[in-house]
């Protein structure tokens, strides 16, 4: 039997924020240098402030483009009034991916115990493409990354990953 080979997946990084610049995006560039790390590609990056459709508006063109397989967002899953960064994502999934924010809390509660009951981290699905939405910390960048998508996102994870199923997401919109 023969190793499954490493497939990079196309990745875009999104940080919801009011007051992020690049050169201040500790989350942002945690996930673009855990990504690229992993040998997987940056398809795109932006910050965006927290509003809602600018949120989903971007969303939908990354699903809409056939260059993006991964869209990971940071920021604005909090409790307060402009943490509209979950709403969005709900707005463009197909299919949420529940067993995502209970992994993640799973994964806090070790590192910030009780704290992480905060946390409104999501994941799903919209036009084959895969949707994550973190919290804007770099720890809780880090956390997401280490303990549940760098090993979702590769191919050679074993007894299942995301990659595998990526080319059947959207066969509910193929012709029969």
């Amino acid at each position: 039997m023969s190793e499954r080979e490493f497939i990079p997946v196309r990745i875009a990084v999104l940080t919801v924020s009011d007051t992020r610049k690049e050169e201040n995006d500790k989350s942002g560039n945690t996930l673009v240098d855990r990504l690229k790390g992993a040998g997987h590609i940056l398809a795109d990056r932006k910050i965006l402030p927290d509003e809602r459709a600018q949120i989903a508006d971007q969303l939908k063109a990354w699903c809409a483009d056939d260059s993006v397989d991964v869209v990971l967002s940071t920021g604005g899953t909090g409790l307060t009034g402009r943490d509209v960064t979950v709403e969005a994502h709900r707005d463009v999934y197909e299919k949420e991916i529940d067993a995502f924010g209970t992994v993640f809390t799973h994964v806090s509660m070790a590192k910030i115990g009780t704290s992480a009951v905060q946390s409104r981290a999501t994941g799903g699905v919209a036009q084959g493409t895969y949707l994550f939405a973190l919290p804007g910390s770099p720890g809780a960048c880090k956390d997401a990354w280490d303990e549940i998508l760098v090993k979702q996102l590769d191919y050679r994870h074993k007894p299942c990953n995301f990659v595998e199923i990526m080319p059947r997401l959207d066969e509910h919109q193929r012709r029969k």
